[in-house]
């Protein structure tokens, strides 16, 4: 299943519902070249040439039920989600 955030296209994801941490990629997670954290705590992962290529959001759930959304402030942009329902509930 892929997920959109903020137009961008994760094909490739995984939700840990133990540890609460969704992991979404475009495409293979071993072609990022480059890793930052966001303002918010949450992993960002870049391919090369600067794709943004992956997030790690940290209490993915609880931050959407919290607030309604789950924000990624990056340096060039700010991403934001708020219909992640079907990706957070467990298999």
């Amino acid at each position: 299943m892929s997920v959109k955030f903020d137009g961008i296209e994760f094909n490739n994801n995984f939700y840990d519902a133990d540890v609460d941490v969704l992991y979404l990629h475009v495409g293979d997670p071993h072609d990022d070249v480059d890793w930052d954290e966001s303002i918010e705590g949450h992993g960002v992962s870049y391919a090369a040439g600067g794709r943004l290529n992956g997030l790690t959001i940290l209490n993915a759930r609880r931050t959407l039920e919290k607030d309604g959304r789950i924000v990624v402030t990056l340096p060039e942009r700010r991403l934001e989600a708020r219909d992640l329902n079907e990706v957070l509930t467990p298999a």
